[in-house]
């Protein structure tokens, strides 16, 4: 019986190897790989919802004839993952609207291209996707934009103005969601809004004073009066906090119904503190704008937000000063009062930045994986939404790992040669350093961690 079983062991264990090898020598056929078929689906999904009129593609990638004018381009940087842009591993943790394509995918188009990029069938093209021009969730019940443009001074400088933008409706409302829409995408660093609400009466004319003020030239109480912001018996009204901020390449994370939301007074300013425009050779201009999506309902469980690092909860360990010609690691830890379900965490960092670790050990000494970005890219700094709420048990630590590279090899690098770069106080320059976590969270209730956060939709 023993002989038998060894003989059956080692007949399944041939034909493994076999059937192994015989999968490993097998080679695609190209030949019969088209764009129509194999190829538009994969670029529907992971390319076309930015490289699209209107989108923050700098050409479309959406027809045959899009296609075939860029094939080694595309070859090159799917190749060497480039693009699609997603900077998190997905091999460390996973989240809602990954952008990346895997090596089957990746290997599909390069065996393409080098057969020949043929079209294929037209009746087997599937329709592109249709997106709203001015706003990826629909059509918004109301905009705010900024009263004008605002004019960038081509002088090589970072630029930091407080703006604002009035409103005035007919009663109060609730807010589902905001939507952010950058106009300037290539010079708009990070943006942080925030709404102010004036009680009835307490406001004559929400619409008086200026409408933006460079930070840099006046101290915060001069910013506030010239933009007029008190009450008119002088008293400050209700600001809510970080309504809508943004990153380059990021998309407001939109949760299910119930979780997030604000309300909204009938008349009030959202206000923008700051807005940071990165350094330009040319002259230029910005008018961004909001897109603001009412519910008939009070939020049930509204959000909060805490970040570690710079200007956090917890301290960088070491000091952020990273000397020049050098490559350092800096960590900060924060260790959390109660039980909390995380939704969307964001890694912050400048030019400087290599790599970036996020992850949790809970007191029972088990491991949770939050995020590991291997190559960071300051231009792609996305709000990482995940999948399920992740519950943070009250004692879990929540550590980040940060490493940055101040060497001439950093192709990133603002100096030449290399100089020291630190944090300043919590200086937003692209040629300061930062080193932040941010969470976005909800107070812990049972069942959090089987609420998906993927796929929710305004209505």
């Amino acid at each position: 019986m023993k002989k038998f079983s060894v003989v059956i062991i080692l007949t399944i264990a041939v034909a493994l190897s076999v059937n192994f090898l015989g999968c490993k020598n097998t080679k695609r056929d190209t030949s019969k790989i088209t764009f129509n078929e194999q190829i538009a689906p994969i670029l529907y999904k992971d390319c076309t919802p930015c490289h699209r009129v209107g989108g923050s593609g700098l050409f479309p990638l959406v027809t045959y004839d899009d296609i075939v004018k860029r094939l080694q381009m595309i070859r090159y940087v799917t190749e060497k993952k480039i693009m699609p842009p997603w900077p998190a591993d997905p091999s460390y943790s996973h989240f809602s609207n990954e952008l990346y394509l895997s090596d089957d995918e990746i290997e599909l188009i390069k065996d393409w291209i080098n057969g020949g990029a043929k079209q294929g069938d037209p009746k087997l093209l599937q329709p592109p996707p249709i997106f709203p021009l001015e706003s990826k969730y629909g059509k918004p019940d109301l905009v705010l934009k900024m009263t004008k443009p605002y004019y960038i001074k081509g002088n090589n400088q970072d630029h930091f103005i407080v703006f604002k933008i009035p409103y005035q409706m007919e009663k109060d409302t609730f807010i589902r969601f905001i939507e952010f829409v950058p106009d300037n995408r290539k010079l708009l660093h990070h943006m942080n809004g925030h709404l102010i609400q004036y009680k009835p009466g307490a406001k004559k004319d929400v619409f008086k004073g200026e409408d933006y003020v460079d930070e840099e030239l006046f101290n915060a109480k001069e910013v506030h009066e010239k933009l007029d912001l008190a009450n008119d018996d002088g008293s400050y009204p209700m600001l809510t906090p970080s309504i809508a901020d943004y990153l380059p390449g990021v998309t407001t994370p939109l949760y299910p119904a119930g979780i997030g939301g604000y309300r909204m007074a009938k008349q009030g300013v959202l206000y923008i503190n700051d807005m940071h425009y990165g350094p330009s050779p040319v002259d230029d201009s910005d008018q961004s704008y909001f897109n603001i999506f009412f519910d008939t309902k009070p939020p049930k469980r509204p959000v909060a937000e805490f970040q570690m690092g710079t200007l956090g909860i917890s301290p960088v360990v070491p000091p952020l000063v990273i000397p020049p010609n050098t490559i350092k690691t800096f960590h900060t830890q924060a260790t959390m009062p109660e039980d909390i379900s995380i939704l969307t965490i964001n890694p912050h960092m400048h030019l400087l930045g290599k790599s970036f670790l996020a992850y949790a050990i809970k007191p029972n000494g088990d491991t949770i994986h939050l995020i590991k970005i291997n190559s960071w890219d300051f231009h792609w700094q996305y709000f990482y939404t995940f999948k399920k709420m992740v519950k943070i048990p009250k004692g879990t630590t929540i550590h980040a790992i940060g490493t940055y590279d101040n060497t001439s090899d950093n192709p990133n690098n603002p100096f030449s040669p290399p100089r020291t770069v630190q944090e300043h106080g919590g200086s937003m320059r692209t040629t300061d350093e930062m080193f932040q976590l941010i969470v976005t969270y909800i107070p812990y209730k049972p069942g959090d961690e089987n609420i998906r956060l993927d796929g929710a939709s305004i209505r």
